[in-house]
């Protein structure tokens, strides 16, 4: 028996995804990227110039609605771990029956009452509120899944590298379509509803297409015991590298949402060409190819830590230049802009690999395995990055005086800049001397982990 178990993690170890099964994975981000990462870029002008709510209360919404997501989420996560697998698997089917209710929701956020301004408050956090729960149905269940798709290092990094591509593609998607296709409309307040409905339902067939062309293998088939989910939260809360993944997470995602949140105000009003999203968008996808061609070789190199450093940090360093030398003429802009997400790409790449080094890492240290509710905490670390990247841009555009569809002060242009390159490369700065110091859990620890669960025969 023990034999046939060291021989079943051998075989676990040394497993190889085809280009296929990855692509198929990949498709389930570019699926969620079309209905919540359009939100992300779009919802907080949608609320201030169609909506007709202030700066201050879109940001509130984004705010407030990430932390009801510590709850939605741990539910979540711990209902997901708590499911025996059944005929369709343990994750997919919330990807397949989660997908409707998704795409309904991601359409009714961007509707616009004719209500009083109260009332389109109380409208924008209800309707933001399902969304953001929509995705958590269909998210977690996905991110947890790569974890039993395989246990080999090489293609975890090669699942993010398809993941990150597909992210990025939807936000190309996005930034090159929304505007130009909502301006065809007598009314924006038509137009995105039904632009976004568009791209919602071909976020329902990439979904569709993510569950029919993956495979969960590496399942834990321990039957599920009362107060599982209690010592699944506790063990996740003491879990110290957990803890460094999750500032590292809030602080340099933050950055790159941060960035979203403010980018058309300052396109529109710094660079004086709305527009210009569709270039940049443009552009990002080009920037992560060195990342999808590259990464993998240069994690078997240099480790998963040592890239996100790497990232993080020449990151940080063109958002700087940016700001103090580049940033207010176009082409200049746009060349360091370039530059800024090409290393972007690779911190990107990297990210989701870590949590299923954590999830082994928790299986080794507390015994039993917990993909769901290690996966929920991680969303909801990236959604508070999300809530504070939607909230500070509405605290700040108030603060420097904004005045929605109004030409911008002097003082109001350099407070955009301000956030728009400078916020975003302090955070990074302090995300990667955190993780430098902090995290512990390598390429090489994690081989040791590994190994070990091989030993015990827990994989």
């Amino acid at each position: 028996m023990q034999e046939s178990q060291h021989k079943e993690a051998a075989q676990a170890s040394t497993f190889k995804l085809d280009v296929k099964e990855k692509l198929s994975y990949g498709l389930g981000d570019l699926g969620n990227g079309l209905m919540f990462q359009v939100a992300q870029l779009y919802l907080l002008k949608f609320y201030t110039d169609v909506l007709g709510i202030s700066p201050y209360w879109g940001g509130m919404v984004f705010l407030i609605t990430k932390f009801v997501d510590a709850v939605t989420d741990t539910l979540t996560g711990t209902y997901v771990d708590s499911r025996t697998p059944g005929s369709k698997g343990k994750f997919k089917p919330f990807i397949l029956y989660g997908t409707g209710f998704l795409a309904l929701t991601t359409i009714s956020a961007f509707l616009a009452p004719d209500w009083g301004e109260t009332a389109k408050i109380v409208y924008a956090f209800v309707s933001y509120n399902l969304m953001s729960l929509a995705y958590t149905i269909v998210n977690i269940p996905y991110g947890s899944l790569s974890s039993s798709m395989t246990t080999n290092a090489a293609d975890r990094t090669s699942l993010a590298v398809f993941r990150n591509l597909a992210a990025q593609i939807s936000i190309l998607v996005a930034g090159v379509i929304v505007i130009p296709m909502v301006n065809q409309f007598s009314n924006p307040a038509l137009g995105y509803p039904v632009v976004v409905g568009g791209l919602a339902l071909l976020g329902v067939v990439c979904h569709i297409l993510c569950y029919r062309g993956v495979e969960e293998r590496f399942v834990s088939k321990k039957p599920h015991v009362k107060g599982d989910g209690v010592k699944s939260i506790k063990n996740l809360l003491t879990n110290a590298q957990f803890g460094v993944l999750a500032i590292y997470t809030i602080l340099s995602i933050g950055a790159m949402f941060l960035k979203s949140g403010v980018q058309l105000y300052y396109f529109e009003y710094a660079l004086g060409n709305e527009a210009l999203v569709g270039t940049v968008s443009m552009l990002s996808l080009v920037a992560i190819i060195p990342s999808v061609l590259f990464a993998t070789p240069i994690v078997e190199k240099f480790g998963k830590k040592n890239v996100a450093l790497f990232g993080t940090a020449g990151f940080a360093l063109f958002e700087f230049i940016n700001y103090f030398f580049t940033g207010e003429e176009t082409i200049s802009f746009l060349i360091v802009n370039f530059l800024s997400y090409v290393f972007l790409g690779f911190a990107n790449t990297v990210a989701f690999a870590f949590v299923s080094d954590v999830v082994d890492y928790s299986h080794l240290k507390n015994g039993n395995r917990t993909e769901g509710i290690i996966y929920s905490g991680y969303s909801f670390v990236r959604k508070v990055a999300q809530g504070f990247a939607g909230f500070i841009p509405g605290v700040a555009l108030t603060a420097i005086g904004y005045v929605a569809n109004q030409p911008q002060s002097v003082e109001t242009l350099s407070g955009m800049r301000s956030v728009y390159f400078l916020f975003p490369a302090v955070l990074s700065v302090a995300s990667a001397i955190i993780f430098l110091l902090f995290y512990k859990l390598t390429d090489e620890r994690h081989a040791k982990v590994i190994q070990e669960l091989s030993d015990k025969g827990e994989l």
